[in-house]
């Protein structure tokens, strides 16, 4: 994976759950599942973006570098290419390909990386993303009534047509497209993963119970 970089933007700013990035899931840091993804799966430049001291501490404990991120890419209104941009611009080294690993989702399939990668520099793709099927039935509710989106009353779950999800798993880009402001490209493969993983998105106290038990039962 040579002339990659793995970015983890981990603000310290959480309103739902206070400190969620530097709380122990398992043993360790939430934000430290994700480097030590990184690194077992051979990426060796592994940065962190953030904003806190604590954050800043963990990450470089755990061998990762980090770039400071200013007060103005880490308020609510911020993006996320925008902490990714911030960090190809404050390298001292080009690369071609960025890795996304959202802390928020800590829990990740052990070969997905290898696979997805494979995937992208074959089809020499501008960005890969990880998607899932939905098997839900989906409507919106308008004016008390509930008027369905992707199927009609009585249809069986397993007729729907297939929709998906981003799940968040992981991203992968040209570095070019990030520097456009842009983490998926025209040329965007959606990589789809079917696991108990892509149903884990830690915002709140329940999300990272539901990761704790998951990582709990040893899955992979």
């Amino acid at each position: 994976m040579n002339k990659t970089i793995a970015i983890i933007p981990a603000r310290g700013g959480s309103k739902r759950l206070p400190n969620k990035n530097s709380a122990l899931l398992g043993n360790m840091p939430l934000l430290v599942h994700s480097i030590n993804y990184a690194k077992e799966n051979g990426i060796t430049k592994i940065v962190v973006s953030t904003d806190d001291a604590e954050i800043k501490e963990i990450a470089l404990k755990f061998g990762a570098e980090v770039i400071d991120r200013p007060k103005h890419l880490s308020d609510d209104e911020a993006t996320t290419v925008s902490a990714l941009k911030h960090v190809l611009e404050n390298m001292n080294e080009d690369f071609e390909r960025v890795v996304l690993l959202q802390p928020t989702n800590p829990l990740r399939p052990k070969n997905l990386l290898k696979e997805t990668y494979k995937k992208f520099i074959e089809g020499n793709y501008d960005s890969l993303m990880t998607v899932t099927r939905n098997h839900q039935k989906l409507g919106k509710i308008s004016n008390d009534k509930f008027e369905p989106s992707n199927y009609k009353i009585g249809q069986r779950s397993q007729d729907l047509e297939p929709l998906y999800f981003e799940n968040g798993l992981l991203y992968i880009t040209k570095a070019s497209l990030i520097l456009e402001n842009k983490i998926v490209g025209e040329h965007n493969y959606p990589f789809i993963v079917d696991h108990l993983f892509t149903h884990v998105d830690i915002d709140t106290k329940e999300d990272f119970e539901y990761a704790e038990y998951l990582l709990n039962r040893h899955f992979e």
